[in-house]
């Protein structure tokens, strides 16, 4: 059994960097990362009818609580058959590509097995989602895969494996991509070349973390501690003093951490004893 606990970053990352990982043989730890469903208050556990009998489908779950996702307060995710959960605002065809936390993203069909669940909790301060059961489209010979991704009210994500039946290695990306860690992306309204009353999305993913899917195995879990970020700065003195390791600026014209997500809008900083603080519009 090993625990993967991630560790502080080297750079500007608000995530542990899951490289920097140490194994932990300690039993006692990995029950407690690991959420036992079936023990939990029925009432706050549920079956997604729908995820559990379709696949490679979605579907939007409101948040009891805001959940800090790099920074940002979610009310709303949304829960994928293929192992991995969506946390951008607007559903688009590549729910794969970016924007998610991805305990095991794979191919994996629940409407294969009647043994086979998507399910969820909600306890008011985490929000666990399960894929029970679950094999892989094509590839059922392999078995069932049993793993959870955890989010917790104070930003902590924890992944727990508890039945991973053949190596993440040899599972085929060819029909679906296959991946474990986060990423955040921003989107970016720009006007239609060919249709001017219309408006182009662009999607611009601007960090990721990618766990070594080697190390995943059957009871295993990864524990990710977020970092503080600049979102955090409340004004100008606090954004320019800041000792976190990311290129914190601040724009007098939003008055906010002005950070990579803002497309509208450039803020230059310079020290704040120097006096010079501009807010330029692109």
């Amino acid at each position: 059994m090993a625990a993967l606990r991630s560790l502080s970053p080297a750079g500007g990352s608000p995530w542990g960097q899951p490289a920097n990982t140490t194994p932990c043989h300690r039993d006692a730890r990995l029950r407690a990362l690991w959420v036992d469903l079936a023990a939990a208050n029925r009432s706050q556990v549920k079956i997604h009818g729908i995820l559990s009998n379709m696949h490679r489908q979605a579907s939007r779950i409101v948040l009891s609580f805001d959940f800090p996702f790099y920074g940002h307060l979610l009310r709303q995710v949304t829960i994928a058959t293929g192992g991995f959960i969506f946390m951008g605002d607007v559903i688009h065809r590549m729910l794969t590509a970016t924007q998610y936390v991805a305990p095991l993203m794979a191919n994996f069909n629940p409407s294969y097995s009647r043994n086979s669940t998507v399910q969820y909790m909600d306890n008011g301060t985490a929000f666990v989602v399960q894929w029970d059961k679950v094999y892989l489209q094509g590839k059922e010979d392999m078995g069932s895969f049993t793993f959870q991704a955890a989010l917790h009210s104070t930003g902590r994500i924890v992944f727990g494996y508890k039945e991973i039946p053949v190596p993440v290695l040899q599972i085929s990306a060819t029909q679906h991509p296959v991946k474990a860690g986060l990423s955040d992306a921003f989107m970016v309204l720009n006007p239609s070349p060919d249709v001017p009353e219309s408006r182009r999305r662009t999607i611009y993913e601007y960090h990721r973390v990618e766990l070594d899917t080697s190390k995943i195995t059957n009871m295993s879990a990864v524990e990710f501690a977020p970092l503080p970020t600049c979102l955090q700065h409340q004004s100008c003195e606090m954004c320019v003093s800041s000792e976190l390791t990311f290129n914190c600026s601040w724009c007098h014209v939003l008055q906010r951490y002005q950070g990579w997500q803002d497309s509208h809008f450039l803020c230059e900083s310079a020290s704040l004893n120097g006096g010079n603080m501009s807010c330029l519009r692109l």
